[in-house]
């Protein structure tokens, strides 16, 4: 028997999971909860085997009640259900720690599936879900910038830039023009791929030559 706790924050659902579920032998539900402070409480007080949650709620969002959760409670198996399938609430809400994660459009006998499966220890992906983590998994990892792209002089322009010169002021110290500089600054954000003078200075800080 899987004991389980339903979060959400419209009762119609609640009632509606409450309804589909109930008729299942193996799964029994145990309690209700409308939003994630009270989820992560009934949790606690209730200890589930399974919670059945929401992603969007009125306070905390589902990605959040799953760290709480899990930090107390490790062997407790958490199915987010939603309505949502953007590739960064997948990657969220697995680092977080969900077992699964179903779109609300699912057919009562896939819900019923994944629950079971999730109960089992089985991680359970809507294939909306799957497609989203594939996509994200199989982009190509940014560059990462090397300080070895760069000239002496390019090094120089970014050792002023940490420092807060605006490009006249290199230009007056380092005796060139100030279009030169500009030039500099536009190489250095290319090969080290970075948006902005900010972000250039963060880097440079960050490698000793602020």
């Amino acid at each position: 028997m899987t004991r389980i706790l339903i979060v959400d924050d419209h009762a119609i659902v609640r009632e509606g999971l409450r309804m589909l579920l109930g008729d299942e032998p193996d799964l029994d539900i145990i309690g209700e909860a409308a939003d994630g402070e009270e989820a992560v409480q009934k949790a606690l007080s209730l200890v589930p085997d399974l919670i059945l949650l929401d992603l969007v709620l009125p306070d905390l969002d589902g990605i959040e009640v799953t760290r709480r959760v899990l930090a107390v409670q490790p062997g407790c198996r958490i199915l987010l259900l939603t309505s949502f399938a953007e590739d960064q609430n997948v990657i969220a809400a697995m680092q977080a720690g969900a077992a699964g994660y179903m779109l609300k459009d699912v057919l009562r006998d896939d819900l019923v599936s994944a629950i079971q499966r999730v109960a089992r220890g089985e991680p359970v992906l809507h294939p909306e879900a799957q497609r989203k983590l594939i996509q994200h998994l199989s982009r190509p990892a940014p560059p990462q910038p090397d300080l070895n792209a760069l000239t002496d002089r390019e090094r120089e322009v970014l050792s002023l830039i940490a420092k807060g010169l605006s490009n006249k002021q290199i230009a007056r110290q380092l005796h060139i023009t100030e279009g030169t500089v500009k030039g500099h600054v536009s190489n250095i954000l290319s090969k080290l791929h970075l948006e902005d003078r900010t972000q250039a200075a963060v880097f440079a800080v960050k490698h000793g030559m602020g």
